[in-house]
């Protein structure tokens, strides 16, 4: 049995997200599932590094499955780039251990998250950054980003109800880079909750308008309590940029 790992690029505008729902067409693993087991004539079930919401986009997102297929990797990546909607294309395979699984081998992820920061918004950026019209403070935004960097626990950062699973996590680096309207920002962490990067963003971002203040995010960390935190931005200027493996 053959173990194939992929690295997938997408555009989640039109879609519900990675994970496959039911008899929905609508979904990234079903979109290139479908098409893996009409291309082996076996059910192929793909196990990807995590799940991106509707609206989310990928330019590394890395997945694994397990085929006996004896196609060439070359002729496997050309017929699911033939038969994918051009939206997803599948950047790279490659033949890993039996043992790879793209989920629990992972060890840290880089998201970006980018904004269109003017006041005219932007015909050709809607689908892939956050319109904010207000004047932000970059410097302000910068600190709040190193706030986060470190280990804490994120529950307040996040979507989820607490519960026994732990909401620990490890940020190792948080960085912010200007380019003409647009303002792009880097996570690195070993993994996140979820809605983490999000609900992180629109924090930073209520930070650089001035309607929070950098002694919140202490707070939300001691506290724990979502609301206390800022909005969770929109999804479409979410992107899941790389995968770390050892």
């Amino acid at each position: 049995m053959r173990n194939i790992k992929m690295t997938i690029e997408y555009d989640g505008t039109r879609y519900l997200g990675w994970q496959r729902l039911g008899d929905s067409d609508k979904t990234i693993q079903g979109k290139i599932e479908n098409i893996l087991s009409n291309m082996t004539n076996s059910e192929i079930e793909i196990v990807g590094s995590g799940r991106t919401d509707a609206g989310t986009h990928a330019n590394g997102q890395v997945a694994n499955f397990k085929t006996d297929s004896t196609m060439t990797l070359p002729a496997m990546q050309e017929h699911l780039n033939r038969h994918l909607p051009r939206d997803i294309v599948v950047k790279e395979m490659q033949e890993v251990p039996e043992r790879f699984h793209a989920r629990y081998h992972a060890v840290s992820k880089q998201y970006s998250y980018h904004v269109w920061n003017n006041e005219v918004p932007s015909a050709f950026q809607r689908h892939f950054s956050y319109h904010v019209p207000e004047k932000l403070d970059l410097d302000l935004m910068n600190q709040a980003g190193q706030k986060f960097v470190g280990r804490h626990d994120f529950l307040g950062f996040s979507s989820l109800k607490k519960s026994k699973k732990s909401t620990v996590r490890t940020i190792e680096s948080v960085t912010l880079q200007k380019e003409g309207n647009i303002l792009h920002f880097a996570f690195v962490g070993e993994g996140f909750l979820y809605n983490q990067v999000r609900i992180m963003m629109g924090t930073i971002l209520e930070i650089g308008a001035g309607r929070m203040t950098l002694n919140d995010i202490d707070a939300v960390f001691t506290s724990g309590i979502r609301s206390e935190a800022g909005m969770t931005v929109p999804a479409q200027g979410l992107f899941l940029d790389e995968v770390y493996y050892d």
